[in-house]
């Protein structure tokens, strides 16, 4: 009679401040697009289950927002609650910052890091940024007299410098169990999700800092054929203002971000997509509870 094997199951939180690369981190360990990324912060306004099984060791990664000072509205509260409630019920903590300075933010997460109950590993990211490796050997030892990290992890995660030893880390750590997801799963999360962040993503990279915050996306319609699947997605804005900026000059705006929006869909679902677009102005929608979680902005 042969042995069973042993399983192990565990979950890991990656958190940081806003624009540290923790989206970047998550999609280079998965192989795959998961969680949206831009060069604006904050992002990353929920928590992105992905999941990676090799073998019998299943890892389930936690997106959280980045982690940030002032909460002036209802989102911002929302997504701060959302990144530090990640830091309960987890194996590892991956505390992500920029190898080349430490700010105020940074401390704030590592004053709520150091009441994890699990492992901190402190990842230093874009290290390929150094031009003298010799430069970095001094930071890393700065940050390390900051607290007890369990493992200090110099990489870069968008040239996926050094991530191979930082997932044989991980998996370390991962104890004994039963695993949640079948092996070819790599997410919880729904379709009609993952499309809304991607249309979401087109709209942050495109319009970068000429749209604030004040911009989410709904999947109104999400229905599979033999020849596409046909989306429908409602942007929603607060000033009509932001609705002109994405519409753009003649419509060119909009019909960019929907041409690429639908491209990384078709990549991401392979099939073959139809996209539809549209704008809608709520005047404050990212300050009003109700309206926060009717589109599924709620803190656990």
């Amino acid at each position: 009679m042969s042995e069973v094997a042993v399983t192990h199951c565990g979950y890991v939180a990656i958190v940081g401040r806003p624009n540290v690369g923790k989206s970047t981190l998550l999609n280079h360990i998965l192989g795959q697009k998961l969680s949206i990324t831009s060069r604006k912060p904050q992002t990353t306004r929920d928590q992105i289950l992905g999941v990676k099984t090799e073998g019998h060791v299943q890892v389930i990664y936690v997106d959280t927002p980045g982690l940030h000072i002032g909460e002036s509205k209802t989102i911002n509260r929302i997504m701060n609650k959302t990144a530090t409630a990640a830091l309960k019920d987890v194996d590892v903590v991956l505390f992500v910052i920029d190898g080349d300075r430490w700010t105020e933010e940074d401390e704030s997460v590592l004053q709520k890091v150091k009441h994890a109950t699990c492992p901190v590993i402190l990842v230093v990211n874009k290290v390929d940024q150094f031009d003298q490796k010799e430069n970095l050997l001094p930071r890393l030892a700065n940050f390390a007299d900051r607290m007890s990290f369990a493992q200090i992890v110099p990489i870069s995660a968008l040239r996926n410098d050094n991530l191979d030893r930082l997932e044989r880390l991980v998996e370390s750590y991962i104890p004994e169990g039963m695993q949640f997801y079948p092996e070819d799963q790599i997410t919880n999360r729904s379709s009609r999700f993952l499309a809304a962040e991607i249309v979401r993503e087109k709209i942050t990279r495109q319009l970068g800092q000429e749209v604030p915050y004040e911009v989410a996306v709904q999947i109104e319609e999400f229905r599979y054929e033999e020849s596409a699947i046909h989306i429908s997605a409602l942007i929603l804005v607060e000033r009509n203002g932001q609705k002109r900026i994405i519409i753009g000059d003649r419509g060119e705006k909009i019909k960019l971000i929907g041409k690429e929006a639908r491209i990384d869909m078709e990549d991401l679902f392979q099939h073959k997509v139809m996209l539809n677009l549209w704008i809608k102005v709520r005047s404050g929608w990212s300050d009003d509870e109700r309206a926060l979680a009717s589109l599924g902005y709620q803190a656990e």
